[in-house]
């Protein structure tokens, strides 16, 4: 029996996936659950384990190939086929390059040039072909439907590239090089749903690999086929007076052009207002020196202080619900559920698993769902479901040593707590000058729903908390 190796949803806000490298072959035989391919989106790189034990028979998306969610990428027959399945795999891996120019973000070439040669005649001239239907919904990010308001350009003739046809700004770019230009109504301009605004377009990159020169003569060209693939985000200035001197250029990650894409997303949707505030953490500090070394020899895991602050969130979410939301349109989503995404930063990138149900939790629970997460954002192991479904955010810069932070809005969230790194300060006390262990917190808020009213009280309600700790450890 075959089954379908699909590509999996990794977020909510995440409509396709990049194949960075399969880890069997055609032929090869496969345990259930056992890894089988990598993949990456800007929330998480992660191993994709097989579901199915069987043989992989084919491969239908390459490596670098970027596509759609619940794409088929591959095949495994499930019934145990024996070796004889392999010789017939290699032609069949081939299919796919021959649709590829068909296939949404499956190019291993950028449809268009980089910004400077947008001029380039040749992709232009594709992209207004095949017209779509007038009043089929036109799906396309707000970037792309303003520069069509700008240039004039009627997005039903032009044929999205993007995931499930959708109109990307390569693809836009093009047709305004090409000069196709028609009067756009203003319903295909803005018909458009609250999710589907946060979802930009990207392309496939190029093989990655490094450029250097020295001191050219004339403005350099843009990158070659060794260089990065073009991204829906550019330069403030030229990019020709980029280029100068001795340099080297490497392209970005799959995962981080992604994160670009949705934090650029998260500041043009969400209106962000910032709040600061201090909070004494000295007694919550004297209790984990006192606790830590029974806390981690009783419950084989270290204590940190991120379980309080935790805590502390969910109280003040339990107070000041209107945090614990999302926007839908002119709908606010206030969610009953309270599950706090815990930025972690990787060597490659920036991901945010989701502790689910942290309002059930006490400091044990809540401290090993963090490590458990952690190192298996760390080691690719996270699930789909472990990125998805978060109410509230939370990351910490003052682990690197950071005073504070003003964090970005993970969408569809309506705020992130930041927290600043815990140290000894003088500080007053009842008239007297005291030595106190002090930490700023600040919180990013989405002001078409939080006002700055309801979000002190959030930061006093969470200072509260803290400051007036009395929850046992052990």
């Amino acid at each position: 029996m075959a089954v379908d190796i699909v590509m999996p949803q990794m977020g909510e806000s995440i409509f396709e996936g990049t194949i960075t490298k399969w880890l069997k072959k055609p032929g090869d035989k496969v345990e259930r659950d056992e890894p089988l391919f990598e993949i990456s989106t800007d929330k998480v790189d992660a191993e994709i384990p097989s579901p199915s034990a069987g043989v992989l028979k084919e491969i239908k998306v390459n490596e670098g190939q970027t596509v759609p969610i619940q794409t088929v990428v591959g095949v495994i027959d499930g019934a145990g086929a024996a070796t004889a399945v392999a010789p017939a795999a290699p032609p069949k891996v081939e299919a796919p390059k021959a649709a590829a120019p068909a296939a949404p973000k499956a190019q291993a070439t950028p449809p268009v040039p980089p910004p400077p040669a947008r001029p380039a005649p040749a992709p232009a001239a594709a992209a207004p072909q095949g017209a779509q239907p007038a009043k089929e919904r036109i799906h396309s990010s707000p970037l792309v439907r303003r520069m069509a308001k700008e240039h004039g350009i009627d997005l039903s003739t032009l044929a999205g590239t993007g995931a499930g046809g959708r109109i990307s700004k390569q693809d836009i770019e093009a047709a305004i090089a090409g000069g196709g230009a028609s009067v756009t109504s203003a319903a295909a301009l803005y018909e458009e749903e609250t999710e589907e605004q946060l979802e930009a377009a990207y392309e496939a990159p190029a093989a990655p690999a490094s450029h250097a020169a020295s001191r050219p003569a004339a403005p350099p060209p843009p990158p070659s086929s060794g260089g990065q693939a073009h991204v829906a985000f550019e330069s403030a200035v030229p990019r020709e007076k980029l280029y100068f001197g001795d340099y080297e250029v490497s392209p970005m990650s799959v995962m981080r052009q992604r994160i670009g894409e949705h934090m650029v997303a998260s500041k043009r949707v969400s209106p962000h207002v910032y709040s600061v505030d201090e909070i004494d953490m000295t007694k919550i500090a004297t209790l984990r020196a006192k606790s830590k070394d029974e806390f981690e020899k009783r419950n084989g895991t270290k204590l940190t202080f991120m379980p309080f602050f935790v805590k502390a969130a969910v109280a003040g979410l339990r107070a000041f619900p209107t945090l614990n939301a999302s926007l839908d349109g002119t709908n606010v989503i206030i969610h009953k559920e309270i599950n706090i995404g815990i930025a972690v930063a990787l060597d490659w990138g920036l991901l945010v698993p989701v502790v689910k149900h942290a309002d059930e939790k006490n400091i044990l629970g809540i401290q090993r769902t963090m490590n458990d997460l952690a190192e298996r954002a760390r080691t690719k192991k996270l699930k789909p479901e472990e990125v998805q479904e978060g109410t509230f955010s939370i990351t910490n810069p003052g682990v690197f040593g950071g005073l504070f932070g003003l964090p970005v809005i993970s969408q569809p969230n309506v705020g992130i707590l930041g927290l600043g790194a815990i140290e000894k300060r003088p500080v007053v006390i009842n008239d007297s000058i005291a030595i106190r262990s002090m930490c700023y917190v600040t919180l990013s808020y989405d002001h078409r729903v939080v006002d700055g009213a309801i979000a002190h009280q959030f930061l006093h309600k969470v200072k509260e908390t803290l400051e007036n700790w009395s929850e046992p450890l052990l």
